[in-house]
């Protein structure tokens, strides 16, 4: 019997030669699948403001502020208690179906006054969009000169698993998740959305690693490959939602969406292969079969696996004062789940304990602000930005 039983094989002669190729060997031990963590104690969220129509990220400026984008294609500024609509001049044309829309938001780490910002967003039609990586001027009243530094390639249709994180890596380079372009029956060319993630020649299901100009990062480990796309930094990812980072280890972490169950939090590496499609702890949608199986020699396992899927969003590493007992811990949002789920690390990076903080609502974004406490948003019609507290 066949390893990839279950799996849908198209006949796309990229995605066969993979199959071809995988190194025949030991099998990695498989991960232990956490249905839902007990309840952490001690902690409780407060309401900082609200009223934003499906937040999506947020990010602060060097003053301490915060900017937070919408779905819709607006853009806010924390005032206080209150949110401030920003003008956002000559943002180009955003595709809102789906899943599609203004997503996330990063201000360039070097910038004091007048930062740049960079926002991702799924542009175009229902019948060819992609996601963008545009980039603008905040002057402290709007933000202008939005130009597009980088475009997916190849497009798509549809309106499912745009990605999309950023995350500034301590040399000054950004990363940038992109999701696979869909589930069954969506296809991208000659094969299934989902097997573009072991397609090096396409962008999708893979995490980006590009300079702040838009360009592909020097010594992208994947670059020098024949037929590779040099802004690829890893790939085999289906939806990736959050991404973080320990400043102290430089260890990258990131949460994703799996199918039915199969949700991962994923130690990320340069030139490493996530799986995607063919090891995968997931289900089909359609047939409830298995996706691939669990493990594939010469591909990477996830740290955490989580089955029924929470649909995990936003990802955090705390190294706040507020939680002594939570420093370096990765705090995980979800959306289906609505909570927050804590993921406690060794040294090693290795998982030690896992809980929840039952929040009521769809978790988009968890970040770790300035002030060292944990913010989340709330997916909803007026979201709320939360930040945790001691009891």
């Amino acid at each position: 019997m066949s390893r990839f039983e279950g799996y849908h094989i198209g006949t796309s002669t990229a995605f066969a030669a993979v199959l071809a190729t995988l190194a025949i060997g030991a099998m990695a031990q498989e991960v232990k699948v956490v249905d839902e963590p007990p309840a952490a104690k001690g902690w409780r969220a407060e309401t900082v403001a609200e009223g934003i129509d499906q937040p999506w990220g947020m990010a602060w400026l060097a003053d301490g502020r915060m900017l937070v984008t919408a779905k819709g294609g607006t853009l806010h500024l924390l005032d206080g208690k209150r949110f401030q609509q920003i003008p956002i001049d000559g943002l180009p044309s955003l595709f809102t179906s789906g899943q599609g829309g203004l997503l996330d938001i990063a201000v360039h780490p070097a910038d004091k006054g007048n930062a740049r910002v960079y926002l991702t967003m799924a542009s175009g039609s229902s019948d060819e969009n992609r996601t963008l990586l545009v980039q603008g001027v905040f002057d402290g009243k709007r933000v202008h000169g939005i130009k597009t530094l980088f475009s997916v390639t190849p497009g798509k249709s549809g309106g499912q698993h745009f990605g999309s994180r950023l995350l500034w890596m301590p040399d000054g380079t950004l990363l940038m998740s992109i999701g696979d372009g869909g589930n069954p029956p969506q296809r991208v060319g000659n094969m299934l959305a989902r097997e573009q993630a072991q397609n090096l020649g396409s962008h999708h299901g893979s995490i980006l690693r590009l300079n702040a100009d838009g360009k592909p990062a020097q010594g992208n480990p994947l670059a020098a490959k024949a037929g590779a796309l040099p802004e690829i930094w890893s790939y085999g990812h289906r939806n990736i939602q959050g991404m973080a980072i320990d400043p102290k280890s430089g260890r990258i972490w990131a949460s994703e969406h799996g199918p039915r169950g199969g949700d991962e939090i994923n130690l990320i590496e340069g030139g490493k292969n996530y799986g995607w499609p063919l090891q995968s702890y997931g289900l089909d949608y359609r047939s409830r079969e298995p996706i691939g199986t669990r493990t594939v020699p010469g591909m990477v396992q996830p740290i955490v696996v989580w089955s029924p899927s929470p649909a995990p969003s936003g990802l955090a590493y705390y190294t706040g004062k507020a939680f002594p007992q939570w420093q370096g811990s990765l705090f995980s949002g979800s959306l289906a789940g609505e909570d927050i789920r804590r993921v406690a690390l060794d040294a090693q990076g290795r998982v030690t304990q896992q809980e929840r903080l039952s929040i009521g609502k769809r978790v988009r974004d968890v970040r770790q602000g300035p002030d060292g406490h944990l913010y989340a948003l709330t997916d909803e019609s007026k979201g709320k930005l939360l930040r945790i507290v001691p009891q």
